[in-house]
């Protein structure tokens, strides 16, 4: 049981893939979904203040050199868009606009670009983590309640 709980803990941290993909996991293998989602929204916030206080620097560094430079330039390319689509609709409620950013679970958004957005718009710190930990618990939320329902779907049709 506990190797099942480290890979929802670990599943949470990896980018793109985050929470997003350890609740349906855990929801998968019947696992008790409330330990399940603590333990996921832990894994997914743990990298939020270490891509808040360094990612950025890292990239700027490494855009240039060889091999890494592409995939560095990709990310900073991905949270400077991300992050101006967000400052252009949001105006004055950009916490706001961050929140849901991350909380709606779609392809690209996430505790990693949400994070990686606010650190390149210099938002503050504490703000900007309080907006993405709320926005992780609503994707939670919602991939908790979608996973249960497509999984429960699925096992009433092959039962």
């Amino acid at each position: 049981m506990f190797e099942k709980y480290l890979i929802i803990f670990l599943v949470s941290m990896v980018p793109l893939i985050e929470l997003r993909g350890a609740i349906p996991y855990a929801v998968a293998f019947k696992l008790p979904l409330l330990l399940s989602y603590i333990i996921a929204i832990l894994g997914n916030m743990l990298p939020v203040p270490i891509i808040y206080l360094f990612a950025r620097k890292v990239l700027v560094w490494g855009a240039d050199k060889p091999f890494i430079g592409g995939f560095f330039s990709w990310c900073l390319k991905k949270g400077e868009s991300g992050g101006k689509k967000l400052q252009e609709k949001a105006g004055r409620g950009l916490y706001w606009a961050l929140f849901l950013f991350v909380g709606i679970p779609l392809p690209g958004t996430g505790a990693w670009t949400g994070t990686l957005a606010a650190s390149i718009l210099d938002m503050d710190f504490k703000k900007s983590v309080i907006a993405v930990l709320g926005g992780v618990v609503l994707a939670g939320l919602i991939m908790g309640a979608a996973s249960a329902g497509l999984f429960g779907a699925l096992s009433s049709i092959f039962n």
